[in-house]
């Protein structure tokens, strides 16, 4: 009799589980380092608590988060802003569509050689993004530095051969936009998002000689999914427990420099 008690606690146990992990919701969220990667892991801990099991995913670079969400591999993504997610869809006939605004990042010009835009010698390097939006922004922000000019009209989609003129003959370093902290030493100057600088302990983030600004919300990172997918009702419980959250905006807060010059919460200025 008491086997039989058992065999039936046992069972009964098991469906349990079974019904619980049912019920469960689960997510694939991809990441790049950083805050957003710590910001959704910090997110990811109150979902649990209300029955959403989230898999933070991460990415060392800004392709293959893209790749993922297209084959249903993940389920959001966390690392693009609009203008980048345009133009993976126009090169790459991705079906994504933009669920919700996250942190808008400023983006600075930052030098371990020199203490003023003035100091970049003729012929120094520059360490760029490679990918057409923001390398476009990174030329815009040299422009602004008055370093450089660009063909009238490019905006955010100039390449460096929409340069008109580079009185310092300024030489260009391309690379993955994750690396250009790591770069930062071996030229004169190199755009940077304070976020990578904070994550990889290089230099003080807040010591940029020129800044984007943060005034235009189409560059905030969004949570990117799935056009077919992207009304998922755990998805959207899971971004507004991370819009929501006093612990996720302490943690923007500090991979920022704790500095709230260097970034904004572009959905605290969303209608």
């Amino acid at each position: 009799m008491q086997s039989l008690t058992f065999r039936l606690l046992s069972v009964t146990t098991l469906l349990a589980g079974l019904w619980s992990s049912a019920l469960a919701g689960s997510l694939k969220i991809g990441v790049v380092p950083g805050a957003y990667a710590d910001s959704v892991a910090t997110a990811a801990k109150e979902a649990k608590k209300q029955g959403i099991d989230v898999q933070v995913v991460e990415f060392t670079d800004w392709t293959t988060p893209n790749v993922a969400l297209n084959a249903g591999d993940i389920d959001a993504n966390y690392f693009q802003h609009q203008p980048f997610l345009n133009n993976a869809i126009a090169k790459q006939g991705f079906k994504l569509k933009k669920v919700a605004p996250g942190i808008l990042s400023n983006m600075g010009l930052y030098s371990l050689k020199h203490k003023s835009i003035s100091e970049v010698p003729v012929g120094g390097k520059v360490g760029i993004a490679n990918d057409p939006v923001n390398q476009g922004r990174g030329l815009l922000l040299l422009q602004k530095a008055g370093l450089l000019k660009l063909k009238p009209g490019v905006g955010y989609l100039g390449s460096l051969r929409d340069i008109t003129e580079n009185p310092k003959k300024l030489q260009f370093v391309e690379v993955e936009g994750p690396q250009l902290t790591r770069i930062t030493g071996d030229v004169d100057l190199a755009l940077g998002y304070p976020h990578f600088i904070v994550a990889a302990k290089a230099f003080d983030a807040s010591s940029g000689l020129a800044y984007s600004g943060i005034e235009d919300a189409q560059f905030a990172v969004s949570f990117v999914a799935r056009t077919d997918k992207a009304d998922n009702p755990d998805l959207k419980k899971f971004i507004q427990i991370y819009q929501q959250s006093p612990e996720v905006r302490a943690v923007i807060h500090k991979a920022f420099n704790n500095d709230h010059r260097l970034y904004a919460l572009a959905w605290l200025n969303t209608k």
